[in-house]
């Protein structure tokens, strides 16, 4: 279920009707928050249902079967390992691994195949896997690490791993920091509301109005069967798919972190103005700050991070990244993806560029631009159809070429083009906090906000794209 759907529309107001009376006991509150997230989710295609109940169900036993049974507490861990990574291996990486193979096969010259025995059900990636499986196995691990006791209401355990707002695009919450909420959940306050409503509406706006314009554009770009050649034309591309990933899938992040307000529950921030970074370390801080965070504290620290010799800290930052790109699909452009982002870190480690910069006045936005830079290239790998047209369109963006280009629709083309100008100068000036430096009243605040949220939703309205699935629904 898409939440800029009618469905949604229909689903969310029924939700919110029903939601105050239910919302006082425990278990009533945690039964309607199942039924109606398994109900969000299954619109999809129930089927899938299954694994949300496989995964949640390994995991609520292992956690309980750790604290129980604490001499076998790591065979418990490994069996709560095994099944949410066997879930994703098989239905998100099988057929990647087998038409590889297969590929490798057909060059050494030998008949057998094996994508072609793999069944057609396990070819569809199930919405939001990727998220849902880390949400469930950090709750093990935590358990595993005695960060905190497990629950043991089933009910209470699905209510935080099922939450339809987060569900299928995060932000990945941690159990330790909603299951308590589950537990005592206070009366909405007139903040909670006004706030809740502010970051939907950011949220419908960067979606509808910033992300769904870029879409057609950077579609055509990347779908034409000949390439532009124009070095101008790929930087403005690549700027438009930048805020297009940023656009969409922070402003999912922005309307689950609404709905949560609204139901009296508080998510993590998972974006906090990543193209405003001073380091490409930073970006990594700012970016999908919930899935930067599992990596670190699930891969990173525990091979060691930076506490290490020199070598293993670099071979600990290509793991992590190689792991996060894999997470993100099943693709060996997502790989070069983050072994892009990979080398950049390591350069910058090894050359501490970025810390010198800071020492030198004014060369903060030359630092932002080159960070940019850096990004905007891992962006091509990302959204590449295959390694060779990355590579190609990595070539024309350096060639500088000035060539004239011709854009499909003119008119779109255009108006993409200065969307994107006008969200990335709010983005960057936000970053820096530029906004919040004038001396204003409070009352000018609050009176400017409201302006401006109807004038979100207006634009929601008349300005929207063509409406299309959340970018990262696919993970």
């Amino acid at each position: 279920m898409l939440f800029n759907s009618l469905i949604f529309l229909l689903f969310g107001s029924t939700f919110f009707l029903f939601w105050p009376f239910l919302r006082h006991k425990q278990q009533t509150r945690w039964l309607f928050l199942i039924s109606a997230s398994f109900f969000f989710y299954g619109w999809w295609d129930w089927r899938f249902l299954f694994l949300i109940v496989f995964s949640g169900l390994v995991d609520f036993l292992a956690a309980l079967a750790i604290e129980q049974y604490p001499r076998h507490r790591k065979q418990f861990l490994i069996l709560s390992l095994l099944g949410n990574l066997g879930c994703l291996g098989i239905f998100k990486y099988s057929r990647f691994f087998a038409e590889s193979l297969d590929r490798l096969l057909a060059m050494l010259d030998l008949p057998f195949r094996l994508a072609p025995a793999i069944p057609p059900f396990l070819a569809m990636v199930p919405v939001g896997i990727s998220f849902y499986t880390f949400q469930s196995m950090s709750y093990t691990i935590d358990v595993y690490r005695g960060n905190f006791r497990p629950t043991r209401n089933i009910f209470h355990f699905f209510a935080y791993l099922s939450m339809f707002p987060q569900l299928v695009a995060g932000p990945i919450v941690r159990a330790a920091d909603l299951l308590p909420q589950l537990i005592e959940l206070p009366d909405t306050t007139k903040e909670d509301r006004w706030e809740g409503l502010r970051l939907i509406v950011h949220g419908y706006f960067k979606k509808m109005v910033i992300a769904d314009n870029m879409a057609p554009v950077v579609n055509a770009a990347f779908g034409s069967s000949a390439l532009e050649t124009s070095s101008i034309y790929w930087w403005l591309i690549m700027t438009m798919f930048a805020l297009q990933i940023y656009c969409d899938f922070s402003g999912y992040s922005d309307i689950a972190r609404g709905l949560a307000r609204w139901m009296g529950l508080n998510f993590p921030l998972n974006f906090n103005h990543p193209y405003a970074a001073g380091s490409l370390r930073e970006f990594w801080q700012r970016w999908h700050i919930s899935l930067s965070s599992w990596f670190k504290d699930y891969v990173y620290l525990p091979l060691g991070g930076s506490r290490v010799r020199p070598w293993k800290t670099y071979r600990n930052i290509w793991i992590t990244m190689l792991l996060s790109g894999l997470w993100h699909g099943a693709a060996w452009t997502f790989l070069a993806w983050s072994a892009v982002h990979a080398l950049f870190l390591s350069i910058e480690r090894l050359s501490g560029w970025t810390r010198r910069m800071a020492g030198i006045r004014g060369a903060a936005i030359v630092t932002t631009i080159v960070i940019l830079i850096q990004v905007w290239i891992g962006w091509v790998f990302f959204r590449a159809q295959s390694i060779g047209q990355a590579l190609e369109i990595v070539r024309c963006m350096f060639s500088f070429r000035l060539t004239s280009f011709y854009p499909v629709d003119s008119v779109l083309f255009l108006k993409a083009s200065l969307l994107a100008g006008f969200w990335l100068a709010v983005e960057i000036g936000a970053g820096y906090r530029l906004l919040e430096s004038a001396k204003i009243t409070a009352l000018y605040r609050n009176w400017a906000a409201e302006i401006r949220l109807a004038l979100m939703m207006t634009a929601c309205i008349y300005l929207r794209g063509p409406g299309s699935a959340f970018i990262y629904f696919q993970f």
